[in-house]
């Protein structure tokens, strides 16, 4: 009789065993961005994880296979791991499809290879992905920016209403000022990407009302993506953000501490109710009104950005172009109608005009590390 394994050997290689799996998802996934010609040609590869030091991952030819580190796939976001991946699938394409096995590893035919899968040339070796970076990491105007605007947010968790909101109005107006300087420069910039929130397999509407917010009020843009859920072992969709990485971390701050925000209040409003689930996202959806209204009156106050734009969303189109390029087929999402407690959206509201952001969301995760 086989001895029975330990429990948490048991997790770890469940987990692992959902990791592969996610891998494989990931690829075929990847794959149809390709044209046909390119795809048939490209034959699915095994997948493995290994202990490695100072290296996230490799492609082996001679063995058909990607092979990715386990401290990233445990320790790392499942959009830096897909980073890595497709990494890696350049490397597999530049070799079985372009043959360019004569030249260096990262020469002309991996860039091609990674131009064909929106794969990040230099997401290897000692490549450190968005989460892992500190704002600080370069003197640049931008990160300078940040920093003020970091300072700004500290002070608005002031006990003082009318304090607070005078912060969060002020960090939101050099927010704007920044970008319609940048925008009004045209300057070329580099942008970065990265998942806000978790994979899964339904989203609700409070979810796909603060992507909306994001998109307005925070220089980013927002689409619901393909990513594998490990908990369901099946892909389904995700929001990913793209813009300059000085907007990318404050939306995605953003992001979290809202969430946050969402469950503690609810938490609160519902004590001794037993509503369910549907009234939350009722409670959330005016949450997300009130704020927005708040921000469209602050807006209107900043009379230097309102009379040189007359409140006119700014459109990004270098941003827009980069967009059109990584994702050429996009298609819209539409929410089914449901039934809402107009009352519990109306006390929402009410919430969510007292929204303050500011700095240091009691929360572990990706969007604190990137405010850093």
């Amino acid at each position: 009789m086989p001895l029975q394994k330990p429990k948490h050997i048991f997790i770890q290689e469940e987990l692992e065993r959902r990791i592969l799996h996610g891998l494989a998802c990931e690829w075929e996934n990847a794959i149809w961005i390709l044209k046909t010609s390119h795809r048939n040609r490209l034959p699915k590869p095994l997948f493995s994880l290994r202990d490695m030091k100072g290296r996230w991952g490799y492609w082996s030819g001679k063995n058909n296979e990607i092979c990715l580190s386990r401290n990233l796939v445990l320790n790392h976001s499942w959009y830096t791991v897909r980073e890595i991946l497709l990494h890696e699938m350049a490397h597999q394409f530049s070799e079985q499809v372009l043959r360019a096995c004569d030249e260096p590893p990262h020469g002309p035919g991996f860039q091609r290879a990674c131009h064909l899968l929106r794969a990040n040339p230099k997401a290897s070796e000692n490549y450190r992905p968005l989460d892992e970076r500190s704002s600080n990491d370069s003197p640049s105007p931008e990160d300078k920016i940040l920093v003020r605007v970091k300072k700004l947010m500290a002070l608005a968790q002031s006990r003082n209403q009318h304090e607070a909101d005078a912060a969060m109005t002020k960090a939101h107006e050099l927010i704007s000022k920044y970008n319609v300087d940048l925008l009004s420069r045209d300057n070329n910039r580099h942008f970065v990407s990265i998942f806000v929130g978790s994979p899964a397999l339904r989203h609700f509407r409070e979810e796909y009302r603060l992507s909306s917010l994001l998109q307005e009020y925070y220089f980013v843009y927002g689409i619901w993506v393909p990513a594998y859920v490990i908990e369901k072992g099946k892909m389904g969709r995700v929001l990913e953000i793209s813009g300059t990485a000085q907007n990318v971390r404050m939306a995605n701050y953003v992001h979290d501490f809202i969430k946050h925000f969402i469950d503690s209040q609810w938490g609160e409003y519902n004590k001794g109710k037993g509503l369910n689930r549907y009234r939350k996202t009722d409670f959330a959806v005016g949450i997300l009104e009130g704020f927005r209204s708040k921000l469209r009156q602050q807006t209107k106050a900043d009379t230097k950005i309102s009379n040189r734009h007359g409140l006119i969303k700014l459109r990004d189109n270098l941003l827009q172009r980069h967009i059109d390029y990584k994702y050429p087929h996009t298609a819209g999402i539409r929410g089914s109608a449901s039934r809402n407690d107009r009352d519990v959206v109306k006390d929402g509201i009410e919430v969510g005009k007292e929204l303050i952001i500011y700095r240091g969301i009691a929360k572990k995760g990706v969007g604190k590390k990137l405010l850093n």
